[in-house]
């Protein structure tokens, strides 16, 4: 810097309290140049994307995995317009990333300047809190209220707009010196009151037959730990939601996997929906009662008593009347197991060796049916079987990532959590194509020691070509397994149950991955035969450089999702 500490210019202070903040990375395209530059000349690196909406899923990738805020930077006009969609998965899926956006001068306002654009109004509906910097002399307190907004409460998504010139002016240093450091989530760490706590822990004491039901609150919160307590000492069934997926490990013995929509034939959830719909109490922890996550709302018997642990109250009685336990999961789960520890759990601990019997039934029907798929040797090459050759490659350490559409079905299906807080990262907020490798990009920066691979189906994988290079430039070496079956699978198949025919979009010309991966520098191999899958998969993840495997798959293959159930009986 060429100022005394005194005489900064605004982009070297918006630096300086990233700094404090613990950033120690931007997602940015060198705009706000000011910005990036004073960054970079402290020591915290830029990883430039090649496209916003890329670039905000990676700050998106990085926050889900590091437990601190992602940052992300770009330009105005159209550049931030390509912000909306990430921002929007991240508002909906609650992770919190600060957005620098730079905004026209002060005095070009409202005269059709070079890419103006009303940001405040573009933000509005895909960030919890959007403000402009208009006064230069305030800026600390706009980045500390910019990342108290996105840690606080239910984690989510903040914008910050800085016109040019405010960048540029010099300031001295503030007489309120602000020195907390705000970039770790979450902030605080509420819960109920005792009475509630109380309230809850006799119901479950008494309950015939409760169950767990988990979702990303519980990674949120970081209360994996908390819950296997919760389920051991209570003897209670855990199932999660897709986005809870490894908030349990999967080879407890109470613990039955994932539900939602995904209970129709050759699927687990067939056989462990009935835990659900003969509940007489249910625990819901961190979770938005969303219709993926429900199958539609049908699955919890009107009859049932439900009680909801979540950080956001308005989400506690949306879906389902609820006893409140609004609050931080780990500090809820803790006291509600602290509250249970003085109650008589007998009835629990009586039935915990049928339970367990069941549970592990339903793990041996779901592997009995599926094994025809699964060790098929057919070609094109059936998705369950690669799943199958990628469990026995993963780690407790490992990070699994998939797109949007089929691949987070064939991931949360298919796959079993390892041990409890194994990281399963879906875009389940919005659910949009083509986040599964910049949010695999953005997990490998958060963790560049733990090994990190993505599914991409190749609908998705097309929105998102362009950051292999992205990955081959910033050294990020990742696993990326594309699922070729040159359709876009779900439209085909969801329009064919609907109508009974699809649209001409669904098919795709063969399209050769590996050498558009070859041609960004990236090693790939193009698999049609299922032999030799697995020593390609522990290439990858034992490798310290990007590897693409390109699988060419049945294009019949659809994950056992109740909307296909139907047909999938007939067949």
């Amino acid at each position: 810097m060429t100022h005394s500490p005194d005489m900064l210019t605004v982009a070297e202070r918006i630096a300086l309290s990233l700094k404090r903040h613990d950033v120690s990375m931007i997602f940015a395209q060198s705009l706000p140049s000011a910005v990036i530059l004073a960054a970079e000349a402290i020591g915290i690196r830029q990883v430039a994307y090649r496209q916003e909406n890329m670039g905000g899923t990676m700050a998106d990738g990085y926050a889900r995995r590091s437990g601190k805020v992602g940052v992300v930077a770009a330009q105005n006009g159209p550049a931030a317009t390509l912000l909306v969609p990430p921002l929007a998965e991240a508002l909906k899926a609650s992770v919190p990333i600060v957005a620098l956006v730079q905004d026209v001068e002060r005095d070009q306002a409202d005269r059709n300047a070079f890419q103006e654009l009303d940001h405040l109004a573009l933000f509005q509906s895909c960030t919890k809190w959007v403000r402009k910097v208009i006064v230069p002399e305030r800026i600390d307190d706009y980045v500390d209220a910019a990342f108290t907004a996105a840690v606080s409460g239910r984690p989510g998504p903040v914008a910050l707009l800085l016109p040019a010139d405010v960048l540029r002016a010099e300031i001295e240093a503030p007489v309120l010196r602000r020195s907390v450091s705000l970039g770790r989530w979450p902030l605080d760490r509420n819960r109920p009151a005792d009475t509630d706590i109380a309230r809850a822990a006799a119901m479950i004491a008494a309950a015939r037959a409760p169950v767990v039901i988990a979702g990303g609150g519980v990674h949120a919160s970081r209360a994996a730990q908390s819950l296997a307590k919760l389920q051991e000492e209570a003897c209670l069934p855990v199932l999660t939601t897709n986005m809870g997926k490894g908030a349990v490990d999967e080879h407890h013995p109470l613990s039955a996997g994932v539900l939602g929509a995904l209970v129709g034939p050759r699927s687990l959830g067939r056989h462990t929906l009935a835990l659900v719909q003969e509940a007489d109490v249910v625990l819901l922890i961190g979770t938005r009662t969303n219709q993926n996550g429900t199958d539609s709302w049908r699955q919890i018997d009107p009859a049932s008593t439900v009680i909801h642990i979540d950080v956001d109250p308005s989400e506690i009685g949306r879906t389902y009347e609820a006893v409140r336990l609004a609050g931080d999961a780990t500090e809820t789960i803790d006291a509600l197991r602290a509250a249970l520890a003085t109650r008589d759990l007998s009835k629990r601990h009586a039935a915990r060796a049928e339970l367990v019997e069941r549970i592990a039934n339903c793990w041996g029907m779901f592997d009995a049916e599926r094994q025809g798929v699964s060790h098929s040797g057919a070609t094109p090459i059936r998705p369950e079987r690669i799943m199958r050759e990628l469990q026995s490659q993963l780690t407790a350490d490992t990070t699994v990532v998939a797109d949007a559409s089929y691949s987070s079905m064939w991931v949360a299906g298919q796959l079993r959590s390892l041990s409890a807080g194994m990281r399963f990262l879906t875009p389940r907020g919005l659910a949009g194509l083509g986040w599964g490798l910049p949010l695999a990009l953005g997990a490998k920066l958060a963790d560049p020691d733990k090994p990190v691979v993505v599914l991409v189906g190749d609908g998705g994988f097309a929105h998102s070509w362009a950051e292999l290079e992205t990955m081959v430039r910033s050294n990020i070496p990742v696993l990326i397994i594309v699922l070729n079956n040159g359709i876009l699978g779900f439209q085909r198949d969801a329009e064919t149950v609907k109508f009974g025919r699809f649209t001409s979009a669904c098919h795709f010309v063969d399209v050769d991955h590996s050498q558009i991966a070859a041609a960004c520098g990236c090693q790939a191999v193009r698999v049609s035969v299922a032999d030799g899958l697995a020593e390609h998969i522990r290439t990858g993840l034992s490798g310290n450089k990007p590897l693409m495997i390109e699988v060419l798959t049945d294009p019949e293959a659809h994950p056992p999702l109740s909307l296909f159930a139907a047909m999938d009986e007939a067949a």
